[in-house]
């Protein structure tokens, strides 16, 4: 694709929507929901059971198309950049994108096992349930609850890095690279 003077190669149709639908699940439903159930926590249990669920079922799915993505990566590699572009900004773009993938992988594995420290087999939507690796046990619990909040937080700030990096690229170097993903 061009773009004025700029020739920008665009990741594949899979890669493309594979990235905006974990986008959508992680932004839209997951880190509101997370929010909603730490910081808010709703009163009526059943209601608040259904954000948990409706939130390790969304993360299951985000675990599931991360591994999509990396295999479909590995398959179709993501196009070059710019020929022009810095190398720390490369060594960044490089850096905060493996840490996303490992952290798409990472927290839903965390939430998962913290679920059923708590005591809480998990159901995915309500409907398929899920293994549980080992019984209720409140210390594994806490440990666990509290490194998949660290792993939010983290997550939080590799995505605002990722958007900080897309204002860069498209109104500070103008190198048309936000159009490789759409």
């Amino acid at each position: 694709m061009t773009m004025g003077m700029i020739t920008v190669d665009r990741y594949v149709a899979s890669s493309r929507l594979l990235h905006w639908l974990t986008a959508l699940l992680v932004v839209a439903v997951i880190i509101p929901l997370g929010i909603w159930i730490v910081y808010f926590e709703p009163k009526d249990e059943p209601f608040k059971l259904q954000l948990y669920n409706l939130h390790e079922s969304c993360g299951v799915l985000v675990f599931v198309l991360t591994l999509i993505r990396i295999w479909n990566r590995r398959r179709h590699p993501p196009p070059p950049l710019p020929a022009n572009t810095p190398a720390m900004v490369r060594l960044a773009a490089h850096v905060s994108h493996m840490s996303l993938y490992v952290l798409l992988v990472i927290m839903p594995v965390l939430g998962f096992l913290a679920t059923n420290a708590w005591g809480f087999p998990l159901k995915v939507f309500n409907v398929l349930p899920m293994p549980v690796p080992f019984g209720k046990d409140e210390d594994l619990a806490k440990v666990l609850s509290l490194l998949h909040w660290c792993g939010a937080i983290a997550l939080i700030a590799l995505i605002a890095a990722h958007l900080s990096g897309v204002v860069y690229h498209t109104f500070i170097r103008r190198d048309g690279l936000l159009r490789r993903m759409l």
